[in-house]
């Protein structure tokens, strides 16, 4: 979390990570599609056809790669037999058990890097712990983390084995439509090269994890229904033409210990924002997130984001904002409480600029805001 937003009190039900880490919790959030806009990173060579601007630090795309099947397709095997070669089980240490926790991932280049969740390896990265990827065939091969993201939940392996293998095709989570057919392909419960498949049951969904400031992740989430289970984290969720739209990361829970498994609410984080993460990752070693350079709460009687203190310098200050104002809404869409709030912002890059509307003295008012970013240190 942020200097710029204090830690929150979260509302159940809780939404579980899917490896053996912290609780993660879904606030009350509003159901409005929150974003004004996608984005993504790419790799030089590796995500083609893509229309480019410079935005920031990053790179703002429509990411695409030629998608294996046609996009008529509505065949899951097809699917299955385009991506399980692109899939791998991820074993790695936890509380001092080298196979204490398991996830998946997928390949995203021919340069051995693999994306996953970074609550999958991050205690192995923080002790220095044993890290195994697992592909489609069994066979077994060290990694090492590249680099990693708490506030986005996104870890950058680098693998040798992953070299032979076949990347993933990758889409764009924009093309979605509720109702359209997903399949979820990761090793939940440890039963490594397993599939799903379900709709998409909302989109823009604001979803926050983690159970202190340190490890909270905000999540602009595809919601679905295909089964996901503990140890499908960081695995693809992929569209019916065979491309990954999202990396699997969170289930709702009823709580109380009485469900720790899929009850059919699954949450994926949307491609465009892992291609951002980690493409600056690979780049850097490090990631950035957005920040607008003020303290903010959710108030207990209006619907808002209320500004408690703003950073000298920062951009809310430049823009003109002060404590006090009420943030009703980013580009022209509703700011219900500070998670849709950070959602929104953690959506862009450095750079971009904003449009916050607030609610000053019974008045509305506008601010344009230019993101500035700091490093996230997980």
């Amino acid at each position: 979390m942020p200097a710029a937003f204090p830690p929150f009190q979260f509302t159940s039900p809780p939404v579980r990570p899917l490896a053996r880490i912290p609780v993660w919790v879904w606030p009350m959030v509003a159901v409005t599609a929150l974003l004004a806009g996608l984005l993504g990173g790419v790799f030089g060579g590796v995500v083609a056809a893509t229309v480019l601007n410079k935005a920031g630090n990053g790179l703002r795309l429509e990411p695409r790669t030629s998608a294996p099947l046609p996009e008529d397709n509505t065949s899951v095997p097809k699917v299955a037999e385009k991506l399980l070669p692109s899939t791998v089980q991820i074993i790695a240490e936890y509380a001092g058990d080298p196979r204490g926790a398991t996830g998946s991932g997928w390949v995203l280049d021919d340069q051995g890097h693999v994306i996953t969740n970074n609550h999958v390896v991050a205690e192995a990265a923080a002790d220095g712990g044993s890290i195994d990827i697992v592909d489609s065939l069994g066979r077994h091969t060290p990694a090492i983390v590249v680099g990693r993201s708490a506030v986005y939940d996104i870890a950058v392996l680098k693998s040798k084995g992953a070299k032979k293998l076949r990347p993933a095709a990758v889409g764009a989570s924009g093309d979605l439509h509720v109702g359209e057919t997903v399949v979820a392909i990761g090793s939940p419960l440890g039963l490594s090269s397993s599939v799903t498949s379900g709709i998409v049951s909302a989109l823009n969904r604001p979803v926050t994890t983690g159970d202190s400031a340190k490890d909270n992740s905000f999540i602009n989430a595809v919601q679905t229904d295909a089964a996901i289970n503990p140890g499908n984290s960081g695995g693809p969720l992929v569209d019916l033409s065979g491309r990954v739209i999202g990396v699997n990361s969170a289930i709702a829970t009823l709580g109380g210990g009485r469900q720790s498994g899929n009850i059919g609410v699954g949450f994926a984080i949307p491609i465009e924002q892992v291609l951002t993460t980690a493409d600056q990752i690979v780049r850097t070693g490090k990631a950035r997130y957005p920040i607008i350079g003020a303290n903010v709460r959710t108030p207990t009687s209006v619907e808002g984001a209320r500004i408690v203190g703003v950073t000298a310098g920062g951009p809310a200050q430049k823009a003109g904002m002060r404590r006090g104002d009420l943030i009703t809404s980013i580009d022209g869409r509703p700011v219900t409480d500070t998670i849709s709030l950070i959602v929104a912002i953690r959506s862009h890059v450095k750079g971009d600029h904003v449009v916050l509307t607030v609610l000053r003295s019974n008045q509305d008012k506008e601010f344009a805001v230019v993101l500035d970013a700091v490093v996230d240190n997980p």
